[in-house]
């Protein structure tokens, strides 16, 4: 059983989450599957040092990247999406993920959307919500595990996203991408090697007979 909280106890919790986000950097979270020379895999939030170990950039967003092309957005909901950008979790053949997107989608909610399908997006789906069942849905830096119709129009309200849509009419979501995207180590490249320029004996110079010592200068 899940407790519902009221409205005003809901802004209260999306306020605290983006203050939380604000010193832990959950909002913007980026999370790096780093691979070393000796086929280590480690996580961070930090990117690598060199190109050369291989990375897994995880796609976890902001309120940047949530608000990417909010400049088309009425002032009010630009000033919304960012300060609780929506990113909606999913995977393919995922009934409950549709109906989710669809909820968003008909209630003119700007939303990032990210897909989980390999076994790495499942690990760090892991990482970022603690259970691996979707859709999972963040509002700013508040969590919201399953699908619950209510809910998810609960916190969306004390966000204060609008209850019908606002969008310009030409207004598109940025394509679903996928929760990690592989960028494989580049190897680097060899260093040419220089061919030697053959010793070529001098042909000794032709005999003049006003100096017959072959002085040259």
């Amino acid at each position: 059983m899940k407790t519902r909280l009221t409205p005003s106890a809901l802004t209260l919790v999306l306020g605290s989450a983006a203050l939380l986000c604000a010193t832990a950097g959950v909002q913007a979270q980026t999370i790096y599957r780093i691979v070393g020379a000796d086929g280590k895999v480690t996580f961070s939030d930090k990117a690598p040092v060199s190109a050369e170990q291989g990375k897994v950039a995880g796609t976890g967003v902001g309120a940047n990247a949530a608000s990417a092309n909010s400049a088309t957005l009425p002032f009010e909901l630009r000033q919304v999406v960012a300060k609780y950008p929506v990113t909606l979790y999913t995977s393919p053949k995922c009934a409950p993920c549709d109906m989710g997107r669809s909820l968003l989608v008909n209630r003119g909610v700007p939303f990032n959307e990210r897909t989980v399908t390999t076994a790495e997006d499942a690990e760090s789906l892991q990482r970022i919500s603690g259970e691996s069942s979707l859709p999972f849905l963040t509002i700013g830096g508040q969590r919201i595990k399953g699908l619950s119709d209510s809910e998810w129009t609960q916190y969306l309200d004390a966000a204060g996203y609008p209850k019908t849509s606002q969008l310009p009419a030409a207004y598109k979501n940025a394509p679903p991408l996928p929760l990690v995207s592989l960028q494989k180590p580049v190897a680097p490249p060899k260093a040419e090697e220089k061919a030697a320029a053959p010793d070529t004996a001098r042909p000794p110079p032709a005999a003049n007979p006003a100096n017959p010592a072959g002085i040259q200068f």
